[in-house]
């Protein structure tokens, strides 16, 4: 269930940092035995909280065994971004892109997105991913979206909402995600293309419930004179919406997200 899945992201949201653990052995064996221990000690701050002082001087004491070491600056990052301290951040994350670049490119490019709005900036940063590897670029950090549809977001946040569309059709042959028939319905909607903004939707239903899917169809309907419909669609914006199917990040405004205002504003 979305609602589950939303619960889920709450407690593991970033976790892709402290999870995705690297293989310290795996230096030894490439016979780097510095980065091996540099990671070791890195390691060392399991259990820690992430805004803690130990948490920050075991890094801190990792870098110093190795001031190439990726990871450290990575995890760093992280509470300087939950913070609010973005330019401690992003010092901390281009070191890490600087030493690990494939590793860390599309990570700083989400991030640019949302938190930043930095739209140029996130593009350049899954575009240059995209130019340096042949095969899938991969997820967001909290694993919703796939980079190509945060690069066609940014693209429709610059105005260039074609330009999206076709982005996000191109993603969809590969694999479906789970927001990206919304955003390509609301494209075609905002585009004026109803007939295909309504199929869209539609599919998004089929995908999973949500409110904002249904609210969208609901502004479709009143666009096309269809007050009844339009009403109905609203109601059932309302309800899914009280029940917790719908967009939602902890951090930050997702892309066509709908409140509960905005419903009863149209009812």
């Amino acid at each position: 269930m979305i609602k589950k899945h939303y619960l889920l992201l709450t407690i593991l949201i970033f976790s892709t940092v402290l999870s995705a653990q690297p293989n310290c052995e795996a230096f030894k064996y490439y016979g780097d035995t510095t980065k091996c221990e540099a990671c070791k000690k890195s390691m060392e701050i399991s259990g820690h909280y992430q805004f803690s002082k130990e948490f920050q001087e075991i890094l801190d004491e990792s870098l110093a065994i190795d001031p190439t070491y990726d990871y450290a600056y990575r995890a760093k990052s992280v509470a300087y971004l939950k913070s609010g301290d973005f330019l401690t951040w992003k010092k901390l994350i281009d070191k890490a892109v600087e030493y690990n670049t494939i590793e860390n490119l599309g990570y700083r490019g989400w991030c640019r997105y949302q938190f930043f709005r930095d739209y140029e900036g996130a593009i350049r940063d899954i575009e240059k991913l995209d130019s340096l590897v042949d095969y899938d670029i991969g997820y967001s950090a909290n694993g919703d979206y796939h980079l190509n549809i945060a690069k066609a977001l940014c693209y429709k946040a610059l105005g260039q909402k074609k330009k999206a569309v076709e982005i996000i059709k191109k993603q969809l042959e590969v694999k479906v995600g789970l927001y990206d028939y919304l955003h390509l319905g609301v494209l075609y909607f905002e585009l004026g293309d109803f007939d295909k903004a309504e199929e869209a939707l539609d599919k998004q239903l089929k995908e999973n419930k949500l409110t904002e899917a249904k609210y969208y169809l609901g502004l479709l309907s009143k666009e096309l004179k269809e007050q009844e419909k339009a009403l109905s669609y609203f109601r059932e914006a309302k309800e899914l919406y009280l029940k917790q199917y719908r967009l939602f990040d902890t951090y930050t405004h997702p892309y066509d997200k709908i409140y509960l205002e905005d419903i009863e504003l149209e009812l």
